[in-house]
């Protein structure tokens, strides 16, 4: 687990900015949602630690470059991945489905993904997968970044003005966040897994 509070403190924006561009642009989004140290940052914010408005400026932009490095990741060699069928993750089948869904539900996915934990890893490399066109994938990511950006920031801003010492209980929010990110995805691939295994029987 890393240490949130460190990372904000002694790394500043910088740090901020690099861990949350590989959060998706190298998928590090199981290990460190962003919204933590987003969350984190806006508290010291509030504290006069770090500027809010920097915040909000690199959270926003290196969540651009992190998603659009991922989308050019999954348009260039993503297809390649999924070759194996039968598989659990890369069967063919899932190339088909997600251009399916990404022509219908595409731009509202990329749009509001970002407030989502761990989903927000994949949908861009699912997007340039997919072959979302690019101009659309870049403007509704952008509109959807930066307003995470500016709202989970300002909500750990709100939460630093108004409860005392809350950057003392910041690792126990980043423990309750990982939990609740992760817990989804594996019932969810459990659940696959019976039920292939039901089948084969």
């Amino acid at each position: 687990m890393f240490d949130v509070s460190n990372i904000v403190q002694s790394g500043g924006l910088l740090l901020i900015g690099l861990f949350l561009f590989a959060e998706v642009g190298l998928f590090l989004g199981f290990f460190l949602p962003g919204d933590t140290l987003l969350i984190t940052a806006g508290v010291y914010a509030s504290q006069g630690k770090l500027p809010l408005l920097g915040v909000i400026i690199v959270g926003a932009i290196a969540a651009i470059a992190g998603d659009n490095t991922a989308y050019f990741i999954g348009r260039k060699v993503g297809r390649g991945i999924f070759k194996k069928k039968d598989s659990l993750f890369f069967d063919p089948k899932h190339v088909a489905k997600a251009e399916k869904y990404y022509d219908k539900y595409g731009s509202k996915t990329v749009l509001i993904a970002h407030y989502i934990p761990v989903v927000r890893t994949f949908t861009p490399l699912l997007g340039g997968v997919a072959k979302m066109p690019y101009k659309k994938f870049l403007t509704f990511d952008a509109i959807g970044d930066t307003s995470w950006a500016i709202v989970i920031t300002l909500l750990g801003y709100y939460l630093g003005k108004r409860i005392p010492n809350i950057d003392h209980y910041v690792l126990y929010a980043v423990a309750f966040v990982v939990v609740a990110s992760i817990t989804p995805t594996i019932y969810h691939l459990t659940r696959r897994w019976y039920k292939r295994r039901a089948s084969n029987k």
